[in-house]
């Protein structure tokens, strides 16, 4: 089970949507989270803005990567995409194998500073990818990887 703050992944909480989630803790302001995007907004404004409205117990592995990319709720969507990389690291999210992984590991430090433990369990998963796995990323995605392994305590 993975525990951010009083979200359980497979708790009373699960049914939650992001814009609802914010308006509860105060992380966001309520105004940003509920405008509407504007009429010429692109379509990744408008799929994100959308995102933010569908349960966190329903974003799927694409949405998770979207929403990661564009550092939405990384508090709330981080957890979520590490519990899907411990089972699969490599996992197709929407672009390639590994983009889930590479979206993670790209999230600022300070997205990752108070969820210490799922950093360490990351880099875990991340020093025992098989050679293969990391051959079959993206150009660069092997110094991504170790960037993140590197970082001041992401092992403790």
């Amino acid at each position: 089970m993975v525990a951010v703050r009083s979200y359980q992944a497979a708790g009373p909480h699960h049914y939650l949507t992001l814009s609802m989630w914010l308006q509860v803790s105060n992380d966001e302001p309520v105004a940003d989270v509920e405008a509407p995007p504007a009429p010429d907004a692109t379509h990744l404004v408008r799929k994100v803005h959308t995102l933010r409205h569908v349960p966190l117990g329903e974003l799927g592995p694409a949405d998770l990567r979207t929403l990661i990319s564009q550092q939405v709720a990384l508090p709330y969507v981080l957890p979520l995409a590490v519990r899907l990389l411990l089972e699969e690291p490599s996992i197709d999210a929407c672009f390639y194998e590994g983009d889930l992984l590479l979206a993670a590991v790209n999230a600022p430090a300070s997205a990752w500073s108070p969820l210490p433990d799922l950093a360490a369990q990351l880099c875990t998963v991340i020093t025992t990818l098989p050679d293969a796995a990391v051959a079959g990323l993206p150009r660069g995605a092997a110094d991504e990887l170790a960037r993140f392994v590197a970082r001041p305590g992401s092992l403790r």
